[in-house]
């Protein structure tokens, strides 16, 4: 049987190597957000810079100033329905990286709190007589924090939830402000 020292030491050891753990998927996620958030810029700078060649050599040809605003005002509108499009994958791509970080958080939380709970329920049916208040402690402490726990996941999850309707709300704002601008420009 392992003496109680020996089994923190362990549980210390372990809890440090799953803390490792952690940092290293929730950064290993990041990472995945962040490489998705470049591939998306890439891909419309590359875009971006086509079509502005295709508008400009467009522009260039026309015959007349009325011809030139007519054509400038029919290329506004698929410009604005590109920038929702662009806002909208951002907050897809922010969505979805923010709910797989919290996943793996989870997860990794409930095991910590798993082998906890069982270190303390091992140490204390080997514990010495008269230490039941040590351990009745050492579990309110543990029950406190997960607790704690659970109500920063819930502020988590309900900012996330206001930011995807912040951010759909305002995709929808412009939405209609660019339909009703391109609705007057061919007038």
């Amino acid at each position: 049987m392992h003496s109680i020292q020996d089994q923190f030491s362990a549980a210390t050891k372990a809890n440090f190597e799953a803390n490792l753990a952690l940092v290293s998927a929730l950064t290993s996620k990041a990472f995945e957000g962040v490489e998705k958030l470049v591939d998306l810029n890439l891909g419309v700078v590359k875009a971006t810079l086509e079509e502005s060649n295709a508008k400009t050599k467009q522009l260039l040809g026309a015959k007349d100033t009325q011809e030139f605003f007519s054509m400038s005002a029919a290329q506004g509108q698929p410009s604005a329905e590109k920038a929702i499009a662009y806002a909208r994958h951002i907050g897809s791509i922010a969505s979805t990286t923010q709910s797989e970080i919290i996943k793996t958080a989870e997860a990794q939380i409930a095991e910590t709190n798993r082998k906890i709970s069982a270190l303390i329920d091992d140490v204390s049916k080997n514990a010495p007589a008269g230490s039941e208040s040590v351990v009745a402690m050492l579990k309110s402490l543990i029950g406190n924090a997960n607790a704690g726990y659970e109500q920063l996941t819930k502020a988590t999850k309900q900012a996330v939830e206001a930011l995807e309707t912040n951010l759909s709300t305002a995709a929808e704002q412009f939405t209609q402000a660019a339909e009703k601008n391109a609705s007057r420009a061919k007038k």
